[in-house]
């Protein structure tokens, strides 16, 4: 249906309000870190004195800043690792692989989507408890490592690729594993990209887990040090929303950087093919 265009100019304004709204937290956000002190409680959102020392200040407040930008940058990224790893090879095997009771296994794995996380926290922690993996990297790793919605969208995605070219490469005398390393990783990539940059970006942002896990400040991840950093300096919120900005800059790099992966992960994974 052709629209006219005044429908066309409406929908256009609605969109930008919409946008507007969306963003104006985030530019508040920005602008109040470059305010001084003095003038975080003005509603003019702009600051009249511009005070970019605010970022440094983080750095002399909170001494353990860069250690929590460390430690949420490589838990984030070995999760990331591990369960895009794991759901290829879990993906490949319900998708490319014949063997009995795969469906209904199937079927089980997708039901654990169902069950909350804070339901499975408690038996988590009690085995790294026994495990002695309490405040340790391993600890807030491994958990995370495995991923049923990253199955479910990598087995997704491999069914729209065609089944003849598994068949070509057996006749070649090419193995499963030669077949998944070869053949199908290459081709799945977009979808892989698109579950690393889910997974890094909800790990990064973790803040329940690490909190139960993390007891010492060395261990801390940027949820929980800035949860730390607002209460234990007066809630200085001009400093409180630079150490914010710099936290968002990695998840910001990695979505410029994997947007066109992420757009044509989405679109070829939601067909079967």
């Amino acid at each position: 249906m052709k629209l006219r265009p005044w429908q066309k100019w409406l929908i256009y304004t609605i969109l930008i309000i919409i946008s507007i709204g969306t963003l104006l937290p985030f530019f508040w956000m920005v602008f109040t870190s470059f305010k001084p002190e003095s003038e975080v409680k003005l509603l003019n959102p702009i600051p009249q004195n511009w005070n970019p020392q605010n970022y440094a200040a983080v750095s002399v407040e909170a001494p353990f800043f860069g250690r929590y930008y460390l430690n949420s940058v490589f838990v984030a990224a070995w999760v990331t690792f591990l369960t895009v790893f794991t759901s290829a090879m879990a993906g490949f095997a319900f998708a490319r692989l014949r063997w009995p009771g795969r469906d209904a296994l199937f079927t089980l794995y997708l039901a654990t989507m169902m069950i909350p996380g804070v339901v499975t926290m408690i038996p988590n922690f009690q085995i790294m408890v026994n495990l002695r993996l309490l405040d340790s990297y391993a600890g807030l790793i491994v958990p995370a490592a495995f991923s049923a919605f990253g199955t479910f969208m990598i087995r997704q995605f491999m069914l729209t690729i065609p089944r003849a070219l598994d068949e070509a490469s057996v006749i070649d005398g090419a193995s499963a594993w030669k077949v998944f390393i070869d053949v199908i990783m290459p081709l799945a990539r977009p979808g892989l990209i698109t579950l690393a940059i889910f997974t890094f970006l909800g790990n990064y942002g973790s803040f329940f887990w690490p909190l139960v896990m993390v007891k010492s400040e060395a261990m801390r991840t940027l949820p929980i040090g800035l949860m730390a950093f607002d209460s234990e300096y007066n809630k200085a919120t001009h400093l409180m929303m630079a150490a914010a900005v710099m936290s968002l800059l990695p998840p910001m790099l990695l979505f410029l950087v994997g947007q066109k992966y992420l757009v044509k992960g989405i679109q070829l994974g939601a067909v079967k093919g």
